[in-house]
């Protein structure tokens, strides 16, 4: 499978996550949850080149698609993840608590998302 299509697979399953978590179905939000992290599995599996297509979603319209990226990329991509997590922690809600969350655990050495 193409990188491009891994990363549109990770985009769409963040955002039908969200949604789904907004409207209160917790399965179908786990079920997104699953599907973009083999998205992302997959696209790490590729060493730098996957990393370098999931970077382009740091400057994706939604933010939740961007703090999930940021996530993802906070060893590889550091100084742009972080300020992308920053920016997004500085808001009320959800997606803002998770990014608070990730930096958290990034600043006290517990981060594990892309081990390298």
């Amino acid at each position: 499978m193409r990188l491009e299509a891994l990363v549109e697979q990770f985009a769409h399953h963040v955002v039908a996550q969200n949604e789904a978590i907004f409207r209160g179905d917790a399965r179908t939000g786990n079920m997104h949850a699953r599907k973009y992290g083999a998205a992302v599995d997959k696209l790490l599996s590729h060493g730098d080149s996957g990393r370098e297509a999931l970077a382009v979603l740091l400057k994706h319209e939604r933010m939740d698609v961007r703090v999930m990226a940021a996530a993802h990329l906070l060893r590889y991509r550091t100084d742009e993840a972080k300020a992308v997590l920053e920016e997004a922690a500085k808001g009320q809600g959800l997606v803002p608590f998770g990014a608070r969350q990730t930096l958290e655990r990034w600043a006290e050495g517990t981060w594990s998302l892309d081990p390298g």
